[in-house]
């Protein structure tokens, strides 16, 4: 059963690097520039929209984290996150602070 995107959307969460590690080792963190929608990117990916997701990589939009990003965040292991589990991938994008 495919979800729809507003049920997706109320599904994302905040997770700091820490608890996303694991997953980056058994290859399931996809990383989503932040200039697109968490819960659309979601719905893409569960849906197989298999052209859509070829764009995405070929342009950057969506991908692996690189080598850098991840010994970044490695350095900040309390770095936050919006996530949204697609099974068996896990979809992040990097969250700026907010300061109240």
């Amino acid at each position: 059963m495919v979800l729809s995107k507003e049920e997706l959307a109320l599904s994302i969460d905040e997770a700091e690097w820490d608890w996303l590690r694991a997953h980056l080792e058994r290859g399931g963190i996809i990383l989503v520039n932040d200039s697109l929608d968490l819960a659309d990117a979601a719905l893409r990916v569960a849906g197989d929209d298999t052209e859509v997701i070829a764009d995405w990589i070929s342009t950057g939009m969506i991908g692996k984290p690189s080598e850098s990003q991840i010994h970044a965040w490695d350095s900040n292991r309390h770095k936050k996150f919006s996530m949204l589990i697609v099974s068996p991938y896990v979809l992040i994008q990097e969250k700026t602070p907010t300061f109240h």
